[in-house]
């Protein structure tokens, strides 16, 4: 059974409510990665348009942009705010991904490296934020430009003093086109290199959302442009300070501290969380099972399980056993996630294979192997009692099988299901269950991000190996619950029963007319 936590089951919840309200396929918690992407997008067209009518320099910088606020508002004024607006989507949908990540408890183990990574990420877009608000140069980008100076003379590794160049005077044109080519250049280029980081363990990375998500997204974003424009504060006076100013608390939420700390004082609080953040894997460290294992003996090299691996740990490789096939796979221990899924990929791992003998299979989890896996479904299936018998698989990461006490019921949980070889469905209805009923994770949402997503594609023959047309599909049912959804899914256990039932007495009555008939003809 799982252990009870608090966060974990009230974000279920939440995800539940959306799923309610955008239906499974374009509830925006399961595609914030994606989504953040989308708003990049959306920053960086507008930007582009933005940076065709931008002047950079200190006596033109603010005209420019009131120029596009005011006299060209139909377009240049929404670009403005769609760039504003979608910026801070950008960061709220990050943020939302890290706490998604923390709440389901994945970040830690063999997800390491993509939240150790995340973390200086969102700095580096807060960064790049922060430069868009200077460029504006109005009382707000001269507040951000001062407290950066600030920030920048704090750190030993800056000679001299860069709040000299905000003195009345100082400022001078090619400061500010620097700082131009910082934003609209440098640091873009940064932040690409660094999500290019964050994502490289992972494969199958999905940078684009839903249609309907990303036109929702967009349309919400527009009306917000058209019913609440972004405009500037009065412009940039270097010989006054600024009354009343409308902070941006996505971007510039440390700036108020140094009112009343010292700078390098708000260096060690952002340091210290950043730091905190980061290590936060190993506090404490997950361990992940043990890596699967190849055996070369009964693998051809297909590479099935290398395309279908979500984490980028297999890879191919020349043979190097002899053998007539061409290629041979090799898993990589340290960025092994141990979810099984590259079993249910193997053609070997065909539960009918060697009935008389250990099934060993191309590529096999040691803590779970598949002839494990056919004999204890072969255990449960002789032990369930009842009429009418379901077998159930699913899987270690959602709702516990453990907790269902239902007549006629057995439970399978397998590391992910994923793992599941079509041909162990097919066995099952063979040997005496009624019906199989597939759960597991939510639907767009497996712990292992394409365990359950590669299963339907199985059992639609949409991706090798696929279950087999003379399989009894009338006696397959697919319905995923997380932890939270117990009461779903007993109620479609007993659904699912009276399906069965009403097949078994439609089975019965034409099995008797088809007798009656073949007396009355004899």
């Amino acid at each position: 059974m799982k252990t009870f936590n608090p966060i974990r089951r009230g974000y279920l919840a939440l995800e539940e409510w959306f799923n309610i309200s955008f239906g499974g396929e374009l509830n925006p918690l399961y595609h914030l990665g994606s989504l953040a992407f989308f708003f990049f997008w959306v920053v960086l067209v507008s930007g582009i348009y933005l940076f065709v009518f931008f002047d950079t320099s200190v006596s033109g910088a603010y005209k420019s942009v009131e120029y596009l606020t005011h006299d060209q508002w139909y377009l240049g004024g929404v670009m403005r705010s769609l760039h504003r607006y979608a910026s801070d989507a950008a960061i709220v949908t990050i943020i939302l991904h890290m706490f998604r990540e923390f709440a389901l408890d994945r970040y830690r183990g063999f997800r390491w490296f993509s939240w150790f990574t995340g973390v200086p990420t969102l700095w580096f877009v807060v960064t790049l934020g922060i430069t868009g608000y200077w460029l504006v140069w109005d009382e707000l980008g001269l507040y951000v430009a001062i407290f950066s100076a600030r920030l920048m003379d704090a750190l030993p590794i800056v000679s001299g003093s860069m709040a000299r160049n905000f003195l009345e005077g100082q400022m001078t044109d090619r400061f500010f086109t620097l700082m131009g080519f910082l934003h609209l250049l440098g640091q873009p280029v940064i932040l690409i290199f660094a999500l290019w980081i964050h994502v490289k363990r992972l494969s199958h990375v999905e940078i684009s959302c839903p249609r309907g998500l990303a036109l929702g997204s967009f349309i919400a974003l527009m009306a917000l442009s058209l019913y609440m424009p972004a405009v500037s504060h009065a412009p940039a006076d270097l010989s006054k300070v600024p009354a009343n100013l409308k902070i941006d608390w996505f971007y510039l939420n440390i700036y108020p501290l140094l009112d009343i700390w010292d700078a390098w004082d708000v260096w060690l609080l952002t340091i210290g969380i950043t730091f905190f953040m980061m290590i936060m894997p190993w506090l404490p460290p997950k361990k992940t099972g043990a890596a699967a294992v190849v055996h070369l003996d009964e693998c051809n090299g297909c590479g099935q399980c290398a395309d279908d691996c979500p984490f980028d740990a297999i890879t191919m490789q020349q043979r190097t056993d002899g053998a007539r096939w061409e290629y041979e796979v090799v898993v990589a221990d340290n960025l092994c996630a141990a979810c099984g899924i590259c079993v249910g990929s193997c053609h070997s791992s065909n539960i009918f294979r060697y009935k008389d003998k250990t099934l060993e299979t191309g590529i096999d989890m040691p803590q779970f192997p598949v002839d494990e896996v056919r004999s204890k479904t072969a255990e449960v299936i002789s032990s369930i009692e009842g009429d009418t018998k379901i077998l159930v698989f699913g899987c270690n990461h959602a709702y516990d099988l453990k907790q269902i006490n239902e007549p006629g019921v057995g439970i399978m949980s397998l590391i992910c299901t994923g793992m599941i070889p079509p041909s162990l469905v097919e066995y099952a209805l063979k040997n005496g269950v009624d019906g199989v009923l597939l759960t597991g994770c939510r639907n767009g949402d497996c712990f292992y991000r394409y365990g359950n997503i590669w299963m339907d594609k199985r059992f639609d023959g949409d991706r090798k190996p696929v279950l087999r047309e003379r399989a009894d599909r009338s006696r397959i049912e697919v319905f995923r619950a997380a932890e939270t959804d117990g009461k779903k899914l007993t109620t479609k256990i007993n659904e699912f029963r009276q399906h069965l039932e009403s097949l078994d007495s439609q089975a019965n009555v034409t099995q008797h007319d088809a007798a009656t008939q073949e007396v009355q003809n004899g």
